[in-house]
């Protein structure tokens, strides 16, 4: 177990993740606004949508014109999402968006099928070219995602050492390529995860590969999303994936009903109550995850923005 981090990186996924499962499809308009107030509140990276099928996510065919309209707060970087070498290129072509080099990897074979319908085996060969595409327009470092990492709700547990074995196989094909792989965002994709198992695989990588930086996008589909990221920061992790008001949910996860990412504000609260830094304006954020909630229409489950800031409260 490692001292906590000093100060942690969080970067918001709402209006991605946090939004593709949601019947209310959003407008332009709304989106940016979200967007909007949640850089005013700090947050200095947002992943913006995401490159797929808008027959698949609905909510998502709006991606290509979010960026073009967007007006962009200095400090902050505007991500996007694919899953497939269509979605990169679509990605490269998009003005305003911070490309970074990112590759997927899924941990369950019956989860990846369903998610991209693909197999394992065939997202390893898709992801050795990509990396052409990435040397071309200067992108020399990549951060590997790893979905199900710590369980799948098809297949059930997931041994760390199973992820380790594919993270290996992904690295091996990055240096071919010729390309750095220099982070990791371990993903509990289906809430699976539980404390133990979070601080297994990150410890099992940590011995492995000291040398990479590792992230955590956690879910809270059973309650355990902040005890885990509590874990990860146990274990000297400093960047976290987090939705606003606890937007999302995967919709190939097999789930209905279940909570979404675990909540942004929620953990940056926790963050700051452990003495961690975040770069936040927390009462800024909570307006943020109230905007949130009066868009999609339907009552979020974090909890910060409706109690308000401790210290805010007690002054």
């Amino acid at each position: 177990m490692s001292e906590l981090p000093k100060s942690v990186r969080l970067t918001e996924v709402g209006p991605r993740d946090g939004l593709q499962i949601e019947a209310r499809i959003l407008t332009v308009d709304e989106k940016l606004a979200l967007i909007d107030a949640l850089a005013a509140a700090g947050l200095s990276e947002i992943e913006v949508g995401s490159f797929v099928n808008p027959k698949a996510v609905p909510q998502m065919a709006t991606t290509g014109e979010l960026f073009r309209r967007l007006v962009k707060r200095p400090g902050t970087s505007y991500r996007g999402l694919w899953l497939n070498r269509r979605g990169l290129e679509q990605a490269i072509a998009t003005p305003q968006i911070d490309l970074h080099g990112k590759l997927t990897i899924t941990a369950s074979e019956t989860f990846i099928r369903r998610n991209t319908n693909r197999s394992i085996d065939e997202a390893f060969v898709e992801m050795a070219a990509w990396l052409p595409l990435y040397r071309e327009v200067g992108v020399t470092d990549c951060s590997l995602g790893v979905m199900t990492a710590f369980g799948c709700t098809f297949e059930g547990d997931i041994p760390a050492q199973t992820s380790i074995a594919l993270i290996a196989r992904a690295r091996d094909i990055v240096a071919d390529g010729g390309v750095r792989l220099t982070a990791l965002d371990l993903a509990d994709t289906t809430g699976w995860g539980n404390p133990l198992l979070v601080q297994r695989l990150v410890g099992g990588i940590r011995e492995r590969w000291p040398e990479l930086a590792i992230k955590l996008h956690l879910h809270d589909t059973r309650g355990l999303g902040i005890a885990n990221a509590i874990a990860g920061l146990q274990m000297g992790v400093a960047e976290f994936d987090g939705s606003i008001g606890g937007l999302g949910g995967c919709p190939f996860a097999g789930l209905r009903g279940a909570a979404g990412n675990v909540c942004t504000e929620d953990l940056a609260f926790a963050c700051e109550e452990l003495g961690i830094a975040t770069g936040i304006d927390l009462n800024q954020l909570c307006e943020a995850a109230r905007l949130a909630q009066s868009l999609v229409g339907r009552e979020l489950p974090g909890k910060v923005f409706r109690a308000g800031h401790r210290r805010a409260n007690s002054q």
